[in-house]
């Protein structure tokens, strides 16, 4: 393209033409870099690879600023495809759990089914690239408002959104572990579907997304293994770099990938793959491993030979492609589902080639499906690519890795929110409301879709806990144990995102802990608005410090000091559609706890009559962004929960400490719908007929506090059954923590709220399941 000689709205016009988002001075930029005009091939790779959703030209600063992403047991930290932490040591092998964290939104808005499942295709190729077996998904959705004014939109993308996932992952055989939503107006425009994959590996079977250093001394193959390459996905990460235009939705919907679970599984669970891994090893190849996601065969070829420290060459004309007539840029730059790109040694070619086709027979499963040599390591450190025999591309590899880097601006945005005015209300009414609100009621509509127990891990299954949990080590004599938790609620940062951030750190954390274990790493889903506007810009960055001093000051139980390591995680900016409207800050947040017993997990359901309720954190006037605002008083507040570190620390390592000792059998955190909402869903969610309740006295809690406030508070705490108080005093005593008994469970299934010898609440269960169980499938059916 001759772009030194072109006026500006000339090759503006042109770069559009042609696809390209660049911006001018990029394109200046390149220009400089190669000493020349790029050709069309050149800026393509560029506009990818330099999209925010492949570079993070505007979050990297801020996160390396702030992010804690080291830690003892932190065996690999952010910078490949997916984390990795010491899980156990097993009859001699250290194990580690690997863990990725991504986002599908804009894909997702346009086409709901596509863009999720592709999205999951996506995560678990992220793990597996590290030499893991994929274990487990999950997800975190954010939705627009089911009864607003765009509801029937916003109902179909939810459907199709959990259909994609459910689609995806039954077929491909991994459990879903967990996931939360959050439904609000915010995202009438642009849903999120954050997706989390995690695996297991042994240490010593890690694999890189990189090519090995051996290939400095012997030959190395780059091979092409799964679908035919089309055109589908073709920009798609440039799309997810973009503000998202409903009126230009239809054209945008080539750039959305199309799944196949089906041949994904042939590659992945135990299959192809895994050969490829235990023959490498076996002849002692050092190989280097990456999935094609964003930007295809040019991202993954570009950033096995940058990280490698070497360069590459690309021929085109020996990719099995899914139809003639192909661009040079659409083979090259095109997202093309299930695929992967191996760096092998020349000499174990023939074998890999083998297991593929012969073994595996990939061209009999699929049309056109192969593993195939389309290129090779280089010395030189330069991105080389022939398309018919002449060089399309001929760029500094470290070039397209590296980006360009942003200093964005933040100005802090108005903010003007207030705390409403009211009297005393209805309390049952108040009740009825809250826990039959799309942000609290049962999530089973959704889950219900999702298979928990393929595989045959599975300990405790979303809806039973807090967090899911799962045994990952099949080998006998292993007892350990993860738990896994995520979180992050929308309204927090729209009234503050430093406490949006933080809270949704510490939520992840005691989600694990209520179910006994220790949290051992976190990563995050950071979705917000275009960074180019200083006050959403600001609000990413309030949202990173908090995330971060959360970890810091959370920290590792028995490590003071030592943040809990984030050791994966996405940035996904423009959400915020053409009329300027952005989605509220959501830093989304993933957890994974470990035990050293997995049978020692407990569930929330009360187990016995007559058992002690004990509550667990003090209550404060902290209701902004509450469902108890929300939906009773239709306003958001001010005052958000803030986290305060010593408080939250100690309360969940106590309820760490009393699980694991057999004094706490149930439990529930205290977060939306406050800590009556926390003690209904103890004793509702449990399936078949409902044979507990419980009397609760909240006479003597923060007498400066109104009772609404009291009851719907969603500052941090907990609500425990206890069996043995003499023991649970003395422990929570040596932490100095707040609690308090407040009630008992009974046989009869009612609750009851009084304050001393007045009753304030008296409801039968049985009408608040109907209410809490029944109000997603209203919404979505």
């Amino acid at each position: 393209m001759p772009v030194s000689q072109l006026e500006e709205k000339e090759l503006l016009a042109q770069l559009r033409e042609n696809g390209i988002s660049l911006t001018l001075e990029e394109v200046k930029k390149i220009r400089d870099i190669l000493g020349r005009d790029p050709s069309v091939v050149e800026l393509h790779v560029y506009n990818v690879e330099w999209s925010e959703h492949c570079s993070y030209k505007s979050s990297k600063k801020v996160l390396k600023k702030y992010l804690p992403t080291s830690a003892p047991h932190v065996i690999l930290g952010p910078g490949e495809d997916a984390g990795i932490v010491y899980l156990a040591t097993v009859n001699g092998e250290k194990y580690g759990l690997v863990i990725a964290h991504e986002s599908h939104n804009h894909p997702s808005q346009v086409l709901p089914v596509e863009g999720a499942a592709t999205g999951i295709g996506g995560i678990v190729r992220d793990v597996n690239c590290m030499g893991a077996e994929v274990i487990a998904v999950a997800d975190g959705l954010r939705f627009g408002d089911p009864e607003g004014k765009f509801k029937e939109r916003s109902r179909w993308i939810a459907q199709g959104v959990v259909q994609g996932i459910w689609e995806y992952a039954n077929a491909l055989g991994v459990p879903n572990i967990g996931g939360d939503v959050y439904f609000n107006s915010s995202f009438d425009d642009n849903c999120l579907v954050n997706v989390v994959a995690l695996g297991v590996v042994k240490e010593k079977n890690i694999i890189h997304s990189r090519i090995p250093e051996e290939a400095k001394e012997i030959p190395y193959d780059l091979i092409l293994v799964g679908k035919p390459t089309d055109a589908s996905g073709f920009g798609g990460a440039a799309f997810a770099s973009e503000i998202l235009d409903e009126e230009k939705e239809e054209e945008k919907k080539g750039a959305v990938q199309v799944h196949d679970p089906f041949l994904k599984n042939v590659l992945l669970l135990k299959k192809a793959n895994t050969q490829v891994f235990q023959e490498a090893e076996k002849r002692g190849y050092k190989i280097g491993f990456k999935d094609l996601g964003a930007a295809g065969i040019a991202g993954a070829s570009s950033e096995l030979g940058a990280s490698g420290g070497m360069g590459v060459e690309i021929d085109l004309d020996k990719v099995h492609v899914a139809m003639e007539g192909l661009l040079p840029e659409v083979i090259l730059c095109a997202e093309t589902q299930e695929r992967y790109m191996l760096a092998v040694p020349r000499e174990f070619t023939p074998e890999v080639l083998r297991i593929y086709n012969e073994i595996w027979e990939l061209p009999h499963i699929y049309e056109g499906a192969q593993a195939k040599v389309i290129g090779r390591a280089i010395p030189e450190k330069r991105y080389r690519v022939k398309f018919k025999g002449e060089i399309v591309c001929d760029i500094p590899i470290q070039s397209i890795s590296e980006g360009i880097v942003y200093e964005r601006k933040a100005t802090p945005p108005k903010r003007d929110f207030r705390e409403p005015v009211y009297s005393s209300c209805d309390l049952e009414e108040a009740v009825k409301k809250v826990i039959s609100s799309p942000n609290v009621c049962s999530r089973e509509y959704i889950y219900r879709f999702y298979d928990t127990e393929v595989q045959g891990k599975a300990v405790i299954r979303p809806g039973e806990a807090d967090a899911g949990v799962m045994a990952p080590v099949e080998e006998e004599g292993s007892s350990v144990g993860i738990a896994f938790s995520l979180d992050g609620n929308p309204f927090y940062g729209r009234i503050d995102p430093y406490w949006g951030g933080a809270n949704a750190v510490a939520e992840s954390m005691r989600n694990v802990a209520c179910v006994g274990a220790v949290p051992w790493c976190l990563t995050d889903c950071l979705n917000f608005g275009n960074p180019e506007k200083p006050e959403a810009f600001y609000d990413f960055v309030e949202s990173v410090k908090g995330m971060s001093d959360a970890a810091k000051y959370l920290w590792l139980k028995g490590s003071p000091g030592t943040p809990v390591p984030i050791v994966s995680g996405n940035v996904s900016f423009y959400n915020e559609s053409a009329s300027g409207r952005a989605i509220d800050p959501s830093p989304i947040v993933a957890c994974v706890g470990i035990m050293d017993d997995y049978s020692k997990a407990i569930t929330m359901h009360l187990k016995e009559t007559e058992d002690p309720i004990y509550l667990i954190g003090k209550r404060y006037d902290e209701l902004g962004g509450s469902e108890f605002y929300l939906r009773v008083l239709g306003e958001i507040g001010k005052n958000v929960p803030q986290v305060r570190w010593e408080e939250e620390r100690n309360a969940i390592y106590v309820v760490i400490d009393l699980i694991r000792k057999g004094i706490i059998v149930a439990c529930h955190d205290i977060s939306e719908g406050g800590m009556i909402t926390s003690i209904i869903e103890m004793l509702i969610s449990r399936r078949g007929s409902l044979c507990r309740g419980a009397v609760i006295d909240i006479d003597g809690i923060e007498e400066d506090l109104p009772v609404e406030k009291i009851l719907f508070t969603q500052s941090a705490g907990f609500i425990a059954e206890v069996v043995n108080e003499e023991e649970f005093k003395k422990i929570a005593g040596r932490y100095g923590i707040y609690y308090k008994k407040i009630g008992v469970v009974i046989s009869e299934p009612r609750i009851e709220v009084r304050k001393g010898e007045k009753s304030l609440i008296n409801l039968s269960l049985n009408e608040l399941k109907e209410l809490w169980a029944s109000a997603l499938s209203n919404l979505l059916s």
